[in-house]
């Protein structure tokens, strides 16, 4: 089905998110860091992009704005999965460039149809 890069620095969430995205038939690319992550984007080319907020050598934020200056990854759809839920933070998501900012803990079932939406509204 679709290409998705994972960003999540915490293995035991990162494996929970690419089992549940591989279950549900997508090939998944995972890494730790936010960095990672956009090196990992240049070379893959995702249909979307998954990301924690808070990693270390690179935030979500901070990926995702560089992934949204480059011609070659601004329209690639980008969710961040976050335990943080405070407006505030979910506002500077947004303001990233993020299509939408999911909460931690999530049930499998639902990231899974969030995910088939969002690549739906794209096209993918």
């Amino acid at each position: 089905m679709a290409r998705i890069l994972i960003a999540e620095d915490e293995p035991d969430i990162r494996e929970l998110v690419a089992f549940t995205l591989r279950f549900a038939g997508h090939e998944v690319t995972a890494t730790s860091n936010g960095e990672e992550a956009l090196h990992q984007a240049s070379q893959i080319i995702p249909d979307i992009i998954i990301m924690d907020v808070r990693m270390p050598r690179m935030t979500g934020y901070d990926a995702c704005r560089a992934m949204k200056a480059d011609p070659i990854l601004k329209d690639i759809p980008v969710v961040f999965l976050s335990a943080k839920g405070q407006d505030s933070e979910i506002q500077t998501g947004l303001d990233a460039g993020a299509e939408e900012y999911l909460l931690k803990p999530f049930a499998p079932d639902q990231l899974s149809e969030r995910v088939k939406v969002i690549l739906s509204k794209f096209g993918k």
